[in-house]
Formats: structure tokens, sequence, C-alpha cells
């Protein structure tokens, strides 16, 4: 099936929109609705429901989750409500949009859309893919094929989760500016390069949008550095590709 329905649950929004699986392309405006406050499960499977029926979509999709995804079932819930740990998310918005779906870590998601559609496209070796939004999500492919559920943005350095330091939210909580904020994601991604030598490392996430400000402001790094192309579509166009029969 090459149109399928893809949707993005990410830590203060959730999109969503069809998909042209032949090119990645959305075949429609995405939409983009607050995650509900306090994200419990009920609340955000009631607007993951509200997306999918304005667009009166009938097909199946694929539903990205920020955080551990086995089998459907949520194993962690860092940015999102706690209650989420053990639910079979997979179940649950199946249940709640009346669709066939298939769930998948959020940044796997844009991993594999990447390595399909984007700046990935046709890399052998190590690629690591890190999206910089409300926390850090990676994907992790060796020779194309995805190492699932990696969750790097949760490593430690000096004492913290390195997300709390080098996510997107902690440049704009902090008022960081463009150098400061860069010196902190260099950091990290030194420790990235000593743990797995990848040969390149592709930013992903709204701020692969102005990558300009901060990429040339990395030293140091063996690893070619890369701006996502799929930017910010690249979740909903990853989790329309693991939907069931896409």
């Amino acid at each position: 099936m090459a149109h399928v329905f893809g949707i993005d649950i990410g830590g203060t929004g959730i999109k969503g929109a069809p998909v042209d699986l032949e090119n990645g392309k959305l075949l429609a405006e995405r939409v983009k609705l607050d995650t509900p406050q306090p994200a419990t499960p009920e609340a955000v499977a009631a607007t993951v429901a509200e997306l999918t029926t304005g667009f009166g979509w009938t097909g199946p999709a694929g539903i990205t989750f920020p955080g551990v995804v086995v089998n459907g079932v949520v194993m962690t819930a860092a940015n999102v409500d706690e209650h989420w740990i053990g639910t079979d998310a997979r179940e649950l918005f199946s249940k709640a949009t009346g669709l066939s779906v298939e769930v998948i870590n959020d940044a796997d998601a844009a991993g594999l859309a990447e390595m399909k559609y984007g700046v990935g496209a046709g890399e052998n070796g190590t690629v690591l893919m890190l999206t910089l939004g409300t926390g850090i999500g990676s994907a992790l492919f060796i020779d194309g094929i995805l190492v699932p559920n990696t969750e790097f943005g949760h490593i430690e350095i000096h004492g913290k989760d390195a997300e709390k330091r080098a996510a997107e939210s902690a440049r704009e909580g902090e008022g960081l500016t463009w150098g400061k904020w860069a010196g902190r994601v260099d950091h990290y991604l030194e420790h990235m390069e000593r743990l797995l030598s990848p040969q390149l490392i592709i930013i992903g996430g709204g701020i692969s949008r102005k990558s300009d400000k901060f990429l040339p402001l990395l030293t140091g790094l063996r690893a070619r550095v890369v701006a996502a192309t799929l930017q910010n579509d690249a979740g909903i166009v990853g989790a329309a590709m693991v939907a069931p029969s896409a």
C-alpha cells in the first residue's frame, strides 16, 4: 500500500498526515495538535483519534512514541506521563482510532525515513541519527539495519542525562546562545563518537531547520555531521513506513 497515515507523538505536539511511501512525501499539509498535559495514555489516544478523524482516515496507520517500544508495549516514558510504562500502545491506539496500527520509537521512525528517503540513503557502515527537541532521541544503523530503542539521549554526562544539557529544550529553557549550546552538543557528539565510531551523524528534529546556526560551530569530530533533509516530517514518514501492510 503506497498511501499510509503517519502520526508523530512528541512531548509538546502530536502531528500527522497521510504519506506516499513511493517517495516519502506528505500527501497533505500536516496537522499538529498540542500534546495533552498531563500526557496520559487515554488523553494522548484521544488526541491521536482526533487527528485521524479530522483527515477522515480509514486505512492503516503508523504511530511514533517518545520512549522504548517493544512489540507495541511502552517500556519507558521519560518525557510523557509515567502511566505509559507497561501500556500496550498498539492496542490502545487501535481501539481509540478503529484503525490497524503499529507503534515505533519516535527517533527510530525518523531514522528509518532519513535512511530511505533522506541524507542517509545509500549509507553503509555505522550511522547515528539524533533528534534534538524536547529530549534527545537516537537511531543507530549498521549497514542500513536499525538497532532499535537505543535511547542514547539518556547517557549520563556531567551527572545529568545528556538531553538535559544538549536538547533544544535546554537551549531555549536556559537562554543559551547558539555558541554555548553548540559547545554542549559538540561535547555530547564527541562522547557518542568514542562509544560508536559512526561514519555519519545525522541531526534531526525541528532544530535541523536551523542547522546553519550551530553545525559550523562543531569541532573535533571525525564523523561527518549533517542536517536531516526530511527535517520535522521525518517522524511522520517513518511512522507510515512501519504501518501494517505498509
